[in-house]
């Protein structure tokens, strides 16, 4: 073989091994990318779970769900572990919610990705809601729909200044899911119906004293009360809630400032005890206070569909437990992928950006006690199982 001939197969030979190292890289940062989405960590005495999509406010994948879930459950099991931390990476977001844009699409395109991001999904809350060893979020940040459901079914949750709660869902013609059926009956009063009939904003201590969070701390304190818990000793759950408290005791921002919804409360306890949508509405317009009309207002665009949903599961979710109360919500949102508001509010928010959702059926009373029932009908085999 000439040397030309040598030189040619060694430069095809070179080509083709460069070829192959950058597929190979390709692959790599495709599998490094979807596993660094969450990362699982042993640090000190706990298992620290970071939600780590910060561009994307740290919304959560099914790929998230599928990591947290078996680490959630090993460190339940492990005797060197003492308590499991969750936060966001980031700054700006604890988690922002599930990605739903992408299961939208799916769905549209006729990929059957919605019966199992919601399952597994709503699996993880229970695990969260059962977890035997203490359970810490950190929610600073924005914390909305699904990342309620990973913080607000533990046992401790410290909220900063910068934490902005809610549930947003009736705007996207949805509901306050993963368990919002469960912990919204439950807060003072008529609170969560409020909350989730009009997707109401709380931010900062407001979260806390709403009864979402059960500790607040000023956020230049946050990575000191994280040293704090891991640094400890084989706790017991009494020790954890010590450095808490003690931080929590120390916070100053906000400390005299009363609740937002105070002054309101007495309305709302009023207003939204109703066992019908169509009376809360003509109770806000009775009461005709600015704040009332306010809220009035904000109804009125929200799905008609999604209300009266909504207002039926807090109301039985007021009695059943948090796996009742999810088994339900499975039912409800496979309903709903099937139903036009969804697909509509998704486009109307998060795709077109318009916030001109044309929902069907448009008016209160042609949701039928029909429809309703239909979405809250067992599906069966196909129900959700713990």
């Amino acid at each position: 073989m000439g040397q030309r001939e040598m030189w040619r197969l060694m430069s095809r030979f070179n080509a083709f091994k460069r070829t192959n190292t950058i597929l190979h890289h390709l692959r790599m940062s495709k599998h490094t990318d979807a596993a660094e989405e969450v990362l699982l960590e042993k640090k000190g005495c706990a298992g620290v779970i970071t939600l780590n999509r910060p561009k994307f406010l740290n919304a959560l994948t099914l790929n998230m769900i599928r990591q947290i879930y078996p680490q959630l459950k090993k460190w339940e099991q492990d005797p060197e572990t003492f308590l499991i931390i969750i936060k966001g990476a980031g700054g700006k977001a604890f988690c922002a919610g599930g990605d739903i844009r992408v299961i939208s699409e799916a769905e549209k395109a006729k990929q059957k990705i919605a019966p199992v991001f919601f399952r597994e999904e709503y699996v993880l809350n229970n695990a969260v809601g059962s977890c035997q060893k203490p359970y810490v979020a950190l929610i600073h940040g924005i914390t909305m729909g699904g990342g309620v459901g990973l913080s607000v079914h533990g046992q401790f949750r410290v909220a900063t200044e910068k934490c902005l709660f809610a549930m947003p869902e009736t705007a996207i013609g949805l509901f306050p899911d993963v368990g919002g059926g469960y912990f919204l009956p439950r807060l003072q009063g008529k609170l969560g119906y409020f909350l989730a009939l009009t997707g109401f904003r709380l931010k900062g201590r407001d979260v806390y004293r709403a009864g979402i969070a059960t500790h607040f701390v000023d956020s230049e304190k946050l990575a000191m009360l994280e040293e704090d818990l891991l640094a400890l000793k084989s706790p017991s759950k009494e020790n954890i809630a010590s450095v808490l408290e003690n931080y929590h005791t120390e916070s100053k921002i906000d400390r005299d400032k009363s609740f937002i919804l105070e002054k309101h409360m007495d309305k709302i306890n009023s207003c939204f005890s109703a066992n019908t949508v169509e009376e809360i509405i003509e109770n806000l317009q009775q009461d005709g206070s600015s704040f009332a009309l306010e809220q009035l207002k904000v109804i009125n665009k929200m799905s008609p569909t999604s209300l009266k949903i909504t207002l039926r599961q807090l109301m039985e979710g007021s009695s059943k437990t948090l796996q009742e109360v999810l088994t339900m919500e499975y039912r409800l949102s496979q309903a709903c992928m099937r139903g036009h508001d969804f697909h509509e509010g998704v486009r109307a928010v998060l795709i077109d950006k318009d916030q001109s959702p044309k929902w069907k059926p448009a008016d209160l009373k042609e949701v039928t006690e029909e429809d309703l029932n239909n979405h809250f009908k067992s599906l069966g085999s196909s129900d959700l199982k713990f």
